[in-house]
């Protein structure tokens, strides 16, 4: 399904004229690392890291995306309060939330808040392309 997945990217990528740009905030570097390395198998993609939610928010503040992929658990500022202040500067953006030890209280906030998703890591890359793909298609 990867190869599908892919090609179908690629190829709206190509028919938009330009890559779809993507966020990819998570305050492990192996994580942001694997996603982006997840993201490269493609040209179909621009990806960006943060690995704090300020720097996500300054971010986004600063530049559009197609799609964010956010962890909920992080040091600092959470992955609600990033979510929050991201949905109320560009409210349109989807925002895929990706994490390994969220409560279902958290998950679900997330949901009322404006995710469009929710996966738990660990990611295999195939359920990563796909749900990226329906995110960005939808």
């Amino acid at each position: 399904m990867t190869n599908t997945s892919l090609e179908q990217l690629t190829k709206l990528a190509r028919e938009r004229g330009h890559p779809y740009r993507i966020l990819i905030v998570d305050d492990e570097p192996w994580v942001r690392e694997v996603f982006s390395d997840f993201c490269a198998l493609t040209d179909a993609f621009e990806v960006e890291l943060a690995a704090t939610g300020n720097e996500a928010v300054d971010k986004v503040k600063a530049t559009s995306y197609d799609l964010i992929t956010l962890d909920l658990i992080m040091p600092e500022m959470s992955g609600l309060d990033v979510l929050t202040e991201i949905k109320r500067s560009s409210p349109k953006v989807p925002i895929m939330i990706i994490t390994g030890n969220a409560t279902k209280k958290i998950v679900d906030q997330a949901g009322v808040l404006g995710a469009c998703r929710v996966m738990y890591k660990p990611i295999q890359l195939d359920d990563f392309i796909t749900e990226v793909s329906s995110a960005l298609t939808r």
